[in-house]
């Protein structure tokens, strides 16, 4: 059975002072857990894979802005009679890659107190959308209109430890704001008429119109409270999730195209409000994440060998079945339930949203270069510390004292030793 290891090494500077992350299940890491709805994730098997347990991220491991906001080592530790010397340390460094280099996850706006606010919040709220109404039939939610109001309540305390709000702009401006959010305005909203009226109300492309002016609106006045570096990601193949497909049947495709078609409209729509919003707000910077086309190609180059159906085993809403023991080969599936993906899924996104594989993943350019980016705002942080590049020569004795620790301790490689003797 697989066995993957996780390590972060100690950082030394984050590459920003802080990370703001707004969204839906995709990134809620227990913004839910309190609140009556049914889209919650706070039990097992959710979390089987996070250190912590269940803590209500909506799948077995970490999220995408978990493996953005920090700095992690990943031991491939899926070894077996095969296994070579060559390929074990293939395995070993398959994934070792600096993002924005924080500590610990990014909390979520439930819990979060004391100095920890000053390093960033997460408001990621489960069934939530751009829209106030969307995602109400599972019961609350934190819509992203709400997301940005407790950024403000964040904005006052932070003004309140800094002393003042010429430094907590400072400190605020500096910042990465990262907003992953439209996907259930079509699966809990739109394409679900016998619970929301919208699809009669609006045409497809009238839909997107309509969303996007309403997410201008809120990045804009986020942009009021010192949001400076944003990335706004758009909307995945959302005809290709599994409970999707369950809802309306594929007829022999491999997607349901006409929600694979809404969501087009709406990322085409949004990164024209990127490249407005650029020229409207001067002194700040957006850069588009193209999720959808991320999405294109083929999976199983990847290692993925189960694509249309997820790890655990569902209920009838799409979530798992509480206490259920999940797949064994996490890493195999694409997604975790019928709805969200499995945290090698997440990283692999994470991964190119940091740092583009294409130029078609983000425009103007990634994560890693919006973070580096000097927008001429007045900071006390030295280029070195901001850039990253001095921190990665720190952690080089860590990360190779967790590889000679793991490679001569960890009982499975030992066990494998015995057949590279023989």
């Amino acid at each position: 059975m697989a066995s993957s290891s996780w390590y972060e090494v100690a950082a030394a500077d984050p590459q920003v002072p802080c990370f703001f992350i707004f969204g839906d299940s995709l990134n809620d890491c227990g913004n839910n857990n309190h609140i009556n709805t049914k889209a919650k994730a706070n039990y097992k098997p959710y979390g089987i894979d996070f250190p912590d347990g269940a803590t209500g991220r909506f799948t077995n491991g970490r999220t995408t802005v978990d493996f953005l906001g920090s700095y992690i080592l990943y031991l491939d530790l899926s070894l077996s009679t095969q296994t070579t010397l060559d390929s074990f340390f293939f395995n070993v460094f398959e994934f070792a890659a600096e993002h924005l280099g924080f500590d610990n996850p990014i909390p979520p706006f439930t819990t979060a107190k004391g100095e920890k606010i000053l390093q960033g919040i997460n408001y990621a709220s489960g069934s939530a959308g751009i829209l106030d109404e969307t995602g109400k039939h599972l019961g609350h939610n934190v819509a992203l209109g709400t997301q940005v109001q407790n950024h403000q309540i964040t904005l006052s305390r932070i003004v309140a430890r800094k002393g003042d709000n010429e430094t907590a702009a400072e400190h605020l401006n500096a910042c990465v704001y990262y907003m992953a959010i439209g996907s259930n305005d079509y699966l809990n909203n739109y394409f679900l008429p016998d619970h929301y009226k919208t699809s009669n109300e609006f045409s497809v492309e009238e839909f997107a119109t309509h969303l996007v002016s309403t997410y201008g609106d809120r990045i804009r006045t986020l942009y009021g409270y010192g949001a400076r570096k944003i990335a706004v990601v758009g909307v995945g193949k959302i005809g290709c999730v599994p409970r999707t497909m369950d809802l309306f049947g594929t007829n022999g495709t491999k997607c349901i195209q006409n929600v694979n078609l809404a969501a087009q409209y709406f990322n085409k729509q949004l990164k024209k409000l990127v490249v407005d919003l650029n020229k409207e707000l001067k002194d700040a910077k957006l850069i588009y994440i193209n999720s959808y086309g991320m999405g294109d190609g083929d999976p199983t180059i990847l290692g993925f060998k189960f694509i249309t159906r997820g790890c655990c085993n569902p209920r009838g809403d799409g979530q798992c079945v509480k206490d259920k023991v999940p797949c064994s080969s996490r890493r195999e599936y694409v997604f975790w339930d019928s709805f969200h993906p499995t945290e090698a899924s997440h990283r692999t996104f994470a991964d190119r949203t940091y740092k583009s594989l294409l130029p078609s993943d983000s425009d103007p350019f990634d994560l890693h270069s919006l973070a580096a980016l000097d927008l001429g705002i007045k900071s006390g942080r030295r280029a070195e510390e901001t850039s990253g590049s001095g921190r990665f020569k720190h952690r080089n004795v860590e990360f190779f004292m967790v590889i000679f620790c793991t490679f001569f301790l960890n009982r499975k490689i030992l066990d494998v030793l015995g057949f590279w003797k023989g």
